[in-house]
This record gives C-alpha cells, sequence and structure tokens, in this order.
C-alpha cells in the first residue's frame, strides 16, 4: 500500500467503518427470529416460507463468502466492500416494503449475497489501516460489535417488533449503509490480494459445496434428516468440498491455498472458530426461547436479562484485544473459550422450568466474559496466520467456517432437543435444552482444546519471518 493512501484512510475511521458494516450484516443472521409471528400475520405464508426467510440469508451468506473474499482482492477490497454494502442496504429496503412473503425471502438472499461480499473484507481492510502494534485493541472493538451483533439479533428484532413494526429491523439498516457508502470511498483505503486471476473452478467447486452442506443442515431439522433434498445437499456438497480440496492441491492459483492449513495457527484458529459458533449459535437459539417461551419474558425483557452475556463483549473485548498484543492470542482465545463452556455447563445445571434470574445470572456473566475474550484475539490470529496478501481469502474462509459452525449448531441442537423434549410444557422444554447445552459446553470446550494447539507467538514469528522472503506481488493503491 503506498504511504498516500495509508494516509488518506485512518485507523481511527477504518475501526467505525469496518465494525458498523460487520454488526449490520451479522445482526442479520438472527434478527428476524423474534419478529417471525409478526411477519406471519401481515404477509400470511406457511411455516416453511416463514423459516425460509431465515434460511435464505443463512444460505448465500454462507456460500458467497470465500467467494466475496477472492473478488476482493483481485479487484479492490474498498471498491468490493462498497459493492457489498450498497446491495445489502438496497436489500434491506426491498425487504421492508415486501409486498408478500415471497419477495421477502428473496430479499433476504439478495441481503445475504451482500453481506457475504462486504463482511470478510471489513476485517481485511481494518488490518490494513492500523499499525500493528495496535491492532489488538482495533481486532478487540471490531470483535466486540460483532459479538454483540450475533447475541442481540433475537432481542434488537424483538423490541423493533414489540415497540413499532417488523419492517423497522430492515429499515434499521438503510440509514446506516447510506452513512457508511460516502465515508468508505473518501476514509478506506484501496488494497489487492496477490493479482491472481479469478479461481473459477475452485469458485464454482466451493460455493456448490458450502451450498449443499448448508442447505443441509439448515433444512435437516425442519424437514427431517431423511428426506431426499436434505441428504442430497449434505452427501453432494461433501462431495464438492472434497473435489475442491482435491483441485486446489494442484491448482496454480488456487482461490484458497491448501497450503494454508499446514500451518498450525491457521488450522487451530479455524478449527477453534467453527467449533465455538456450532456451540454458541445452538446454545443462544434455545436460551432466547426458553427465556420467553418457558419464564415467560417478552421478547425485551428477555434481551435485558441477556445483557450480562451478549453485553459483555463490549466492556471486555477492547481488554481482551489488548492483552493479545502483550501475551499472544493464543492464551487469551483459550481462557475464553473454557469459560465459555463452563457457562454454557453451569446454565444446564441452574435451568428449569421455574429458574430465577439470580441462579442464571453466574452462568451468564461467565459466559460473557468468555465469549469477549475469544472474539478479538481470535480476529487477530486469523489475520497473524498468513502473509498480507493472502488476508482476504483468509477472512473469508474464517468467516465460512463460522457460518457453517453456527448452522450445523443449530441443527445439532435442535435435533438433540426434540429427540429428549419438546415444547408442551416448560418441564418438557427443559428436559430437551438441558442435554443441547451440555453438548455445546463439551463442543466449545474442545475448541479451548484446539486453540491451545496453535503455536505460541514467538514461534508464529520466527515461521513469518522464515517466509518472509516471498515477495507481495500486489498491494498498490487504486
Amino acid at each position: 500500500m503506498s504511504q498516500q493512501t495509508a494516509r488518506r484512510g485512518g485507523a481511527a475511521w477504518a475501526l467505525v467503518i469496518t465494525s458498523v458494516a460487520g454488526f449490520m450484516a451479522a445482526l442479520d443472521n438472527l434478527v428476524v427470529t423474534t419478529a417471525l409471528p409478526s411477519i406471519r400475520e401481515d404477509l400470511g405464508g406457511a411455516l416453511h416460507d416463514l423459516e425460509w426467510t431465515v434460511s435464505a440469508y443463512t444460505l448465500t451468506f454462507a456460500v458467497l463468502l470465500m467467494f466475496g473474499a477472492a473478488l476482493g482482492d483481485r479487484f479492490g477490497r474498498r471498491r468490493l466492500f462498497m459493492v457489498g454494502l450498497a446491495v445489502f442496504t438496497g436489500a434491506s429496503a426491498a425487504a421492508a416494503m415486501a409486498p408478500g412473503i415471497d419477495s421477502l425471502i428473496a430479499a433476504r438472499a439478495v441481503q445475504g449475497a451482500g453481506a457475504a461480499v462486504m463482511m470478510p473484507l471489513t476485517l481485511t481492510l481494518l488490518t490494513a489501516a492500523v499499525p500493528e502494534a495496535k491492532r489488538g485493541m482495533a481486532y478487540g472493538i471490531w470483535g466486540a460489535v460483532n459479538g454483540l451483533a450475533v447475541a442481540s439479533g433475537p432481542l434488537v428484532g424483538g423490541t423493533l417488533t414489540e415497540h413499532i413494526s417488523w419492517q423497522w429491523i430492515f429499515w434499521l439498516n438503510v440509514p446506516l449503509g447510506l452513512a457508511l457508502l460516502p465515508l468508505a470511498r473518501l476514509r478506506l483505503a484501496e488494497s489487492h490480494g496477490t493479482g491472481s486471476p479469478l479461481d473459477v473452478p475452485g469458485t464454482l467447486l466451493a460455493s456448490g459445496g458450502l451450498f449443499g452442506i448448508v442447505y443441509g443442515l439448515v433444512r435437516g431439522p425442519v424437514d427431517g434428516w431423511t428426506g431426499s433434498l436434505v441428504l442430497t445437499g449434505l452427501f453432494a456438497g461433501t462431495a464438492l468440498l472434497v473435489g475442491f480440496v482435491l483441485y486446489s492441491t494442484r491448482a496454480k492459483n488456487p482461490m484458497l491455498p491448501m497450503r494454508l492449513f499446514r500451518s498450525r495457527a491457521f488450522s487451530g484458529i479455524n478449527a477453534a472458530s467453527l467449533l465455538m459458533f456450532l456451540g454458541m449459535f445452538g446454545s443462544i437459539f434455545l436460551l432466547s426461547q426458553y427465556m420467553q417461551g418457558v419464564l415467560g419474558y417478552s421478547p425485551t425483557e428477555a434481551g435485558l436479562r441477556m445483557l450480562p452475556w451478549t453485553g459483555m463483549p463490549m466492556l471486555v473485548a477492547p481488554i481482551a484485544g489488548i492483552l493479545a498484543d502483550r501475551i499472544g492470542g493464543r492464551p487469551v482465545v483459550a481462557a475464553g473459550l473454557f469459560l465459555q463452556a463452563l457457562g454454557l455447563g453451569y446454565m444446564s445445571v441452574v435451568a428449569t422450568a421455574d429458574a430465577s434470574y439470580t441462579a442464571q445470572l453466574p452462568a451468564l456473566i461467565v459466559s460473557g466474559i468468555g465469549m469477549a475474550l475469544y472474539f478479538a484475539p481470535a480476529a487477530h490470529l486469523v489475520m497473524a496466520s498468513v502473509r498480507p496478501q493472502e488476508q482476504g481469502i483468509a477472512s473469508g474462509a474464517n468467516n465460512a467456517l463460522r457460518e457453517v459452525g453456527g448452522a450445523l449448531g443449530i441443527a445439532v441442537m435442535a435435533s438433540i432437543f426434540a429427540a429428549q423434549g419438546g415444547y408442551e410444557s416448560g418441564q418438557t422444554f427443559v428436559d430437551g435444552m438441558r442435554p443441547a447445552l451440555v453438548t455445546g459446553s463439551a463442543v466449545v470446550g474442545l475448541a479451548g482444546i484446539a486453540a491451545l494447539l496453535i503455536p505460541t507467538r514467538r514461534h508464529t514469528e520466527r515461521q513469518a519471518a522464515a517466509a518472509e522472503p516471498a515477495p507481495v506481488l500486489e498491494t498498490a493503491s487504486r
């Protein structure tokens, strides 16, 4: 990147722009869930139509993440970030004005595509703008905002639906997007990846494989795991991803070089991220229903009572980023994951059909601290595990794995819940939720073990120094 472009950017502006954009994309993963009854009342539609208002976004978002990152590396990260942001903002307005359930589903699919282009580039653009010595704090704030978005989606959706209308869960994005577009053009620095041509076969294999697997995971709990489309999606998706791996080991300029996974740092943080989102998404999915359906809180009341968990990243994540700068990301991430596992395990013990909020509070606080300790250093570890020109696709791959983990988590937790309990009464709900939370705790604990396999910072720095002679082909401003 040229000095002129670097001066033009500015770390503070990059942090604000990328954090707000990341918040918008992450929030819309779960913001619709608490608004579904109101959407059905206004637009009609069967149960499977309502489920597609969530699934359409999840599918296009997860499937196109690596493709979006590859486009940014090839044609300019700032340029494609703005394209993704514009698509996301326009689709949000279309969703708010949707006259029927089919048009809402279509708008949600386009919204997910815009988010898939925008989201992985937020981290790459932030990394380019912030000096290396200060990246821990910047990642901390970025991670806190994104973690808050993931965890507070049901609260935001429920509050807007309850007090204004469900359309405002989409209108909220429009003024934010319109404000960010000129700021991104004026304040973000442009950068590129390796300059290699777009890997069309790899893109088709990866996108097709992710589509099949995420489709199967999203629809499995709804349509049944033995349904023909679900099984076809899972098996075909797996076959395509195997083909993608085999192709990428031989391709001259692959979209995702398989050699990256030879690095313990890259493999370890991606395994930890997938497992973390598997355990966390599935747990939030059930706990938000538990607060409302069993304990009788309104969506707003439930969201406020979950603030010790969902709001903790805003307080702790910047501190976690500073700690990662000083002692390295590995111990901070591992500690956060083990605390998250402890909190979920504790919640599985104290959850009853009439549990008091005081009994749940320690579990919420411990889980919140754990989640906050994970987000910022994890982003730092992803970016530090590859060379600068490969950071775009590394961010895309990590985000894609996290989305697959989230979809898998909801599918696994819903299956365990259905096998052990149900919605017939508060007690049957708790009977199903408890083993699901134990599973979520165990999975997040495995994520902590995966984090411990990441090399220490000194070892990683020695590896980076040894690889330094490889030339950077292009990081020029445009």
